[in-house]
């Protein structure tokens, strides 16, 4: 008996589904009326970024053929020299269902976690801006991951995907193909513009050694331009060190 109410608080049915998605629509609203788009931090107007001085990273890995069991991951690395100073990563079990478009009331709650051990363990290795593996306002709604973790952990927030999803008209099709093979030089990039005529992210050639750009969008308190440019210069290969150091915990 308790096995199977562990199995159905894990798989719930579309009566109970309906009711959690009207519940997270209504704090989606909410929390988005909160969302900074530009800098707000003075080392993010500086052409160097100075003044910043440690870039973190967070992830959620799932444990192969178990989609309740993760790994929740916090990297935080050293500015501009990108050596790790702080990792911790802990075994979660995920409650809440995935139902597309909310993957953040699913995975954020443990990252955010993982932010508060860290903050009373040490205060002063404190990311300064989080880099997360999803996206930001390139988003249905324009309120993804990078965004929730922004706004519950007041920090800013980049979001930076492998793969382009595919809303408001933007397509991985043979013209976006064709936009992504002229990109010739590392840090070379093109504005995602949806057919709302929104600017949603950027796809950017991160290193000179990718051949597939990445996608980067504003999370929370941090300009696009900003955020391009921080990835940029926080990449080594394809993916920014803030985010790769994570597999190697």
């Amino acid at each position: 008996m308790e096995a199977a109410e562990e199995t159905e608080s894990r798989a719930p049915g579309p009566a109970m589904d309906e009711e959690i998605l009207q519940a997270w629509e209504r704090e989606q609203g909410i929390l988005k009326d909160r969302l900074i788009t530009d800098n707000t931090e003075t080392w993010q107007d500086s052409p160097q970024f100075r003044g910043l001085e440690r870039v973190g990273g967070v992830d959620l890995s799932y444990v192969k053929e178990d989609d309740t069991t993760a790994c929740a991951s916090l990297i935080v690395l050293s500015y501009p020299d990108l050596e790790v100073i702080y990792e911790d990563c802990h075994m979660v079990t995920l409650d809440a269902p995935y139902i597309a478009g909310f993957l953040a009331f699913r995975e954020v709650p443990s990252l955010v976690e993982a932010v508060k051990r860290l903050q009373e363990k040490d205060s002063s290795l404190m990311p300064q801006v989080l880099f997360v593996d999803g996206n930001g306002v390139l988003h249905h709604r324009g309120f993804g991951v990078a965004c929730h973790l922004g706004i519950l952990t007041g920090l800013p927030t980049i979001g930076v995907a492998k793969n382009l999803l595919q809303v408001d008209g933007l397509e991985n099709n043979e013209s976006h193909r064709g936009q992504a093979k002229e990109l010739q030089m590392g840090g070379d990039f093109f504005y995602l513009k949806g057919t709302s005529g929104n600017v949603l992210g950027a796809a950017l050639k991160s290193s000179q050694k990718s051949v597939k750009p990445v996608y980067i969008s504003v999370g929370h308190k941090i300009s696009l331009e900003a955020a391009v440019k921080l990835v940029h210069s926080c990449c080594k290969y394809r993916v920014p060190e803030p985010t790769r150091q994570i597999y190697y915990i």
